[in-house]
């Protein structure tokens, strides 16, 4: 295997872990000078209830790594939606470690160990055991004391990017805080952008894919089948969403698709897909590929801008 296919194999296979959701955390302990130590951890994960087990893995590259396999102790904080600072601060390398601290308040907690104020939850361990697994060392901790003080939502990591911009779409839709118009205008900028990005980005495969979906659409009007002709609309902006192959605008399509899902689904229990479609759209989907196929990114552009326009009047 060349180096470009391992490469490959890699961001792909990084991608694919990147679909599982994931809490975030800032693992915290204390160096052979007791001075304080912390690093942003996403695999932190439950273990055992009895004895009480928690673990979390470390890259051996990390500067950190010899500290986390000396040390007898380490807390885990979990961090909510509003911490995202946080973080950010104790995964930057441009920061030392009297500059993380020092910029958020902590208590010494078991053995001495750092926990940091404000967290969701804590939890103080001693080392049970370590593991070798690959590029990382799997530390497994032994719960000495937990805390759990708030019952704020938990700051959540996928695909590549915090989750807090999709979780405040889909609450401000729940709860009646955006119009029908304004998703439609939100998903037409969005989408605008996205197709203008897959003129550049898209691969055969992924536009193979799109006309695929399309051909399947066509047959699903023909035959008169609004609730899979809605279904593979749908899809079609999903297409378009991974052609782009830009992870931090997807997740707020998905977000968007998301409550259109939502939105297709109340109107399918009621009766109403039909009322959803409008054949007018047909074309300027074929007109998006056409577009794409010919790197064509104003014309791309052009023609979901029109396709949204023409949903927004329907509404």
């Amino acid at each position: 295997m060349s180096q470009s296919q391992a490469d490959s194999n890699a961001k792909s296979f990084r991608h694919a872990l990147g679909c599982f959701p994931t809490g975030v955390a800032v693992i915290t302990t204390t160096d052979a000078q007791g001075q304080p130590v912390g690093l942003t951890c996403n695999s932190f994960s439950s273990v055992s209830l009895e004895p009480p087990l928690v673990s979390w893995s470390l890259r051996k590259s990390s500067k950190s790594i010899e500290i986390f396999r000396q040390t007898k102790q380490f807390a885990i904080n979990v961090l909510s939606h509003k911490q995202d600072d946080l973080s950010g601060r104790f995964a930057s390398s441009s920061k030392t470690m009297a500059e993380k601290f020092a910029a958020h308040p902590y208590t010494a907690g078991w053995g001495s160990t750092p926990v940091l104020d404000d967290c969701i939850a804590n939890f103080q361990c001693s080392v049970f055991a370590s593991h070798d697994a690959g590029d990382h060392v799997i530390f497994i901790g032994q719960v000495e004391a937990f805390e759990q003080s708030s019952d704020e939502d938990a700051l959540v990591f996928y695909k590549g990017a915090y989750m807090m911009l999709a979780q405040s779409l889909r609450a401000l839709s729940q709860k009646g805080g955006a119009s029908e118009a304004e998703l439609v205008q939100a998903r037409g900028a969005v989408y605008t952008t996205l197709v203008r990005l897959a003129c550049a980005a898209a691969q055969p495969a992924d536009l193979q894919l799109i006309e695929q979906n399309l051909r399947v659409l066509d047959g699903h009007v023909a035959e008169g089948n609004m609730h899979r002709r809605a279904e593979a609309a749908i899809t079609f902006f999903k297409q378009l969403t991974t052609a782009a192959h830009n992870e931090m605008l997807a997740i707020v399509a998905q977000s968007l698709t998301a409550i259109l899902e939502f939105t297709v689904s109340e109107r399918v229990a009621r009766s109403q897909a039909p009322a959803l479609y409008l054949p007018a759209l047909n074309p300027l989907r074929w007109l998006v590929l056409e577009r794409l196929r010919a790197q064509d990114a104003d014309g791309a552009a052009a023609a979901m801008s029109q396709y949204f326009d023409l949903v927004a009047a329907s509404r």
